[in-house]
């Protein structure tokens, strides 16, 4: 036999999805274990290969591809648990990281505190040099001050440098010559060039992402080698990969030079999965991605059958918080999992996240702990969950101590601990509504003309009063749907992106320096791809992109380039249709007399890996439709009724279950509200439909 296995450690559950030549899958899922991530994979693993009937060694000794997702980058930067990193810059340009891009929401709103700059500005440090928009020297790099500064950082123990110059994506020299005194003077300690990893234009998304990067190289280079150790040392011998920013994946030891590609690379991967899920249901090639994890909810998009990308990926809130500027898949984060913790504001109004228990201690009724209200709680009053059967059973959930936290929410609001229970999880509803809507309307999409496919441990618990506020009537909740990243992993390839720096218009449009952009892209990912031919894989299929926008206009919008070349009038033609194409799809709105102000170029490489057969699940078809049980279940309009409780493995295809009712899966819930109702699909997911019967 041979597998795949597809990994991906979340705040509070890791989720492991194995794959067998036959195309059946199981779902492995245990508490994740921040302190040595490899403990929780064995959790997943062992439950993996108990679905299997085979021990964990022949599970990996059979396995040829591993891939592996986590949240380890992003969760450091949110705590701020990153390495003390030194930002050296142009002298006279200290207040980059510090000015951002000088926007907020709210701007009459004094009351906000000026954010902080990612790096202290009392780490930022000022190199004698500087480079022309031309891309020449205005001022000689100073080496002798340079090096001072590179010997402080020794003396002052710094763990990484990150090196952002001015116009240094003209020329690199002085970036280069910096890298050549840092590994001089600081051997071993990792550095971070700006021009390598980002080369665009905009001054702070430049250096924001260099800062990002450097700052998470120590951190994730132990990590990802800790975590390949620990997998060799179990047996495993095959392929490891790492899951990217981009929806794809690349090989551990590329991936620990570019650590930044793993920010938010998890909910990258959800929308890969729900592309698929669409497909596989007939469902269209326009999609929304809800991904309900126990610490965030997060959405994504797919339209007209290619996974959305974007470089307005922040983290924290937009403006104030710190962005990344690589391109990476356009998934919106919210803190309103099922780990988000409920609580009383000085108003006296009720909120949900954004922070959250986590896996520790975890939510009041997992009994590790925690002792403030979380969403999982308020499902476990509802009655929504078992507290017998979580995970299959092999968790036990305390009521008692979810009904004591939820308590207090209800003394606060004045209401019953059913009603308390009901508002935490409508409020959550709500912020999740919101977020959709973010990603949907407010850039010109209509949910309701959108398949849904719903994934996350805690997606079942709301995802039909969600749909039906929103209108959607293709709604999808896949068997594997508490592992939706880790099932997108199933489906990504390797995939590589480099950009490059040149600024032209469309009606006087430079050639040579494109064309120079564009080879300089294609020399950037053979050199990527190279490493890879003694992997035996097949040639990778390359694809173009530009950064664009009417000139006198302040941002751009990515429209793919029709040729990896200029060569003529039509070509450059070509290209304005196509963004002005994109402008009308965006914005509603066709300038067909303005010029194309031409930005960054960038190139995609992507090397297709093998695909496992379609999934197939172990259903019961000959199981008999009837209910396992019933427990008392509330809902707002219905107050408490005595709900009929399945198990999806009990359930044959083309079955239909009305609400109210509770569908439970080893490792995810559905609730079907009253009025609604779910059906089994010849795929063997569930079809939710959220209109009144």
């Amino acid at each position: 036999m041979n597998y795949r296995i597809t990994v991906d450690t979340g705040g509070t559950f890791t989720d492991m999805v194995v794959t067998s030549e036959s195309g059946k899958q199981v779902i492995g899922k245990a508490l994740t274990t921040p302190d040595r991530i490899f403990n929780g994979m064995k959790g997943a693993l062992d439950a993996a290969a108990g679905e299997l009937d085979v021990t964990p060694g022949q599970l990996l000794a059979e396995t040829s591809i591993l891939i592996y997702g986590t949240t380890r980058a992003t969760n450091a930067i949110v705590q701020n648990n990153v390495a003390k990193t030194a930002f050296l810059t142009t002298q006279g340009f200290p207040d980059t990281l510090v000015l951002k891009e000088g926007g907020k929401h709210g701007p009459h709103d004094f009351t906000q505190e000026y954010p902080d700059p990612y790096i202290p500005q009392k780490y930022t440090f000022e190199i004698p040099e500087r480079m022309d928009a031309e891309g020449g020297v205005h001022t000689p790099l100073d080496e002798v001050a340079t090096r001072k500064i590179i010997a402080h950082l020794k003396a002052q123990n710094f763990e990484a440098v990150a090196v952002c110059l001015l116009w240094a994506i003209m020329n690199p020299t002085h970036e280069k010559a910096i890298g050549r005194i840092i590994e001089e003077l600081l051997p071993g300690v990792p550095f971070t060039l700006s021009h390598e990893l980002v080369p665009i234009i905009r001054e702070y998304r430049r250096a924001s992402a260099t800062a990002i990067d450097a700052s998470l190289k120590p951190l994730m280079q132990e990590h990802l080698r800790q975590m390949e150790g620990d997998l060799r040392g179990a047996g495993y011998e095959g392929e490891i990969l790492v899951s990217t920013a981009v929806g794809g994946c690349m090989h551990v030891e590329e991936l620990a030079e570019r650590p930044i590609h793993t920010v938010k690379s998890g909910p990258a991967m959800a929308p890969v999965a729900g592309l698929n899920y669409a497909r596989i249901e007939d469902f269209g090639n326009d999609v929304i991605i809800c991904d309900t994890g126990g610490t965030t909810f997060d959405v994504g998009l797919v339209r007209d059958g290619e996974v959305k990308f974007t470089r307005e990926t922040w983290i924290g809130p937009q403006w104030t918080g710190d962005i990344l500027a690589i391109s990476s898949v356009d998934v919106r984060s919210i803190g309103a999992g099922g780990g988000s913790i409920a609580w009383i504001d000085p108003g006296g109004l009720l909120r949900v996240g954004p922070q959250s228990a986590g896996a520790v201690p975890g939510p009041a009724c997992y009994g590790a702990g925690g002792d403030q209200p979380t969403v999982t709680d308020a499902a476990l009053v509802l009655g929504y969950l078992d507290d017998k059967y979580f995970l299959g059973g092999r968790m036990a959930l305390d009521t008692k101590a979810a009904r004591c936290v939820v308590q207090t929410i209800a003394d606060g609001i004045s209401g019953s601990i059913e009603e308390a229970a009901y508002a935490i999880m409508n409020l959550a509803s709500e912020y999740m509504i919101k977020a959709i809507h973010d990603i949907t309307v407010t850039e010109g999409f209509n949910p309701a003309e959108s398949a849904l496919v719903a994934g996350g441990g805690a997606a079942g618990l709301n995802i039909m009063p969600i749909a039906k506020e929103l209108g959607c009537s293709d709604v999808i909740l896949p068997k594997t749907a508490s592992a939706l990243s880790a099932c997108g992993m199933q489906f990504s390839d390797i995939i590589a992106e480099h950009s490059a720096s040149k600024v032209t218009l469309s009606g006087n449009f430079n050639y040579d320096g494109v064309n120079q952009a564009l080879q300089s892209i294609d020399e950037e990912l053979a050199r990527f791809t190279k490493t890879l031919e003694s992997r035996g894989l097949e040639e990778p299929s390359v694809e173009y992109f530009l950064e664009a926008r009417y000139l006198f206009q302040v941002w751009e919008l990515d429209v793919p380039i029709p040729t990896s070349r200029f060569r003529s009038q039509n070509d450059v033609d070509t290209l304005v249709e196509a963004f002005h194409d994109v402008h009308e799809r965006v914005f509603a709105v066709r300038d067909v007399e303005s010029q194309v102000e031409c930005l960054n170029w960038k190139g995609r490489a992507r090397i297709r890996l093998a695909r496992p057969s379609e999934p197939t699940f172990a259903a019961n078809i000959s199981g008999d439709n009837t209910p396992v049980s019933e427990r008392s279940v509330y809902f707002g309009e219905t107050g408490r009724v005595n709900a009929p409780i399945y198990h999806g493995e009990m359930l044959r295809p083309s079955i239909k279950i009305s609400g109210p009712a509770i569908i439970e899966e080893p490792t995810t819930t559905l609730v079907i509200y009253p009025g609604m109702s779910a059906q089994v699909s010849s795929a063997n997911n569930y079809l939710l439909d959220t209109a009144k019967e």
